[in-house]
């Protein structure tokens, strides 16, 4: 377990080097670059510009701000946002829980819904329900994130009046039950396409364990279908789906981020879009590398509870 620990971090600091490098590089290389916010000051000239150049380093060539930046970023200083001059850390740790609650919630009902219909879809198979969850999870997979949170803020916000449009909370009520008719919305919208994914994965990894032949044991011995689908068949087809969960993570993200910018919820994805049209170089950097990492823990973790749980898997 140790060797193998070591060298997923080996990889891991690999990749995270690769993702800054290519991220640095992108947001410095655009027209006008990290100081494109200040020519739109009104009076600004070129000495001017040439100046706050020199004071924060951006006359330096490239590869030497990114090894600064780098050397920065490791002993825990991971710069200073251009808009209000707090800590980049500062900054996302405000933005973290709203994005993990969301995230939480919406991974939540995927898997409780998509394992249900997947394991229903194949002991079912070809029934009028399986048809019904084949074409629905085409459609939601079909269909952006941001259409489905427009069309729920127009049919459940303002012709029912059922739910708050947007935020994370309704100001004079902070209430929990504020919060969850709040959380209610953002979390279905984004749980949506990662039900339909689920299920699909679901149903064939049910599938498969359903024809293994210690299942057929099973029957012969007379067990009832319910304790033989229950006992022999989720338990194993549950072991691909953790795997799935850490491989999903990429796509939450980036669904939480179309998703937060549609119900204005505050968290990392509606600071990632905000931060790119202030051209705040230094959060959309300290964003991409915690992503990066919550990325690639998410995944470590996954692989760690497989290993756990199935003892046919042997870390090396």
């Amino acid at each position: 377990m140790l060797g193998y620990l070591l060298n997923r971090l080996w990889q891991s600091i690999i990749l995270l080097v690769i993702v800054s490098i290519t991220g640095f590089a992108i947001l410095n290389l655009t027209p006008g670059g990290p100081l494109s916010q200040f020519a739109l000051t009104p009076g600004m000239t070129q000495e001017a510009m040439d100046r706050i150049a020199e004071q924060m380093g951006l006359n330096r060539p490239l590869p030497v701000q990114y090894l600064d930046w780098a050397w920065r970023l490791i002993q825990g200083d991971w710069g200073t946002s251009y808009r209000d001059g707090q800590p980049v850390l500062s900054v996302i740790a405000r933005h973290v829980p709203a994005t993990l609650l969301l995230m939480g919630t919406s991974t939540a009902l995927s898997i409780a819904i998509g394992t249900w219909i997947g394991i229903r879809g194949a002991t079912h198979r070809y029934s009028t329900f399986d048809y019904a969850a084949t074409i629905g999870a085409m459609i939601a997979l079909s269909i952006p994130t941001f259409w489905f949170g427009l069309v729920g803020i127009y049919i459940f916000s303002l012709k029912l009046g059922w739910l708050p449009a947007g935020n994370m909370y309704t100001i004079g009520d902070e209430t929990l039950l504020g919060y969850i008719r709040h959380l209610i919305l953002p979390s279905v919208v984004l749980s949506l396409v990662n039900v339909a994914i689920w299920s699909r994965y679901m149903r064939t990894a049910t599938l498969d364990v359903i024809n293994q032949e210690f299942v057929k044991t099973a029957r012969a011995k007379g067990l009832t279908e319910r304790r033989v689908l229950m006992k022999h068949v989720v338990g194993n087809a549950l072991l691909p789906m953790i795997t799935l969960a850490g491989v999903q993570l990429p796509s939450i993200l980036s669904g939480a981020l179309v998703t937060e910018t549609v119900f204005t919820w505050p968290g990392m994805g509606r600071l990632f879009l905000d931060s790119l049209g202030y051209n705040d170089y230094p959060v959309v950097m300290g964003l991409l590398m915690f992503s990066a990492i919550l990325v690639l823990l998410g995944n470590l973790i996954a692989d760690i509870v497989v290993a756990t749980v199935d003892p046919r898997i042997r870390l090396a």
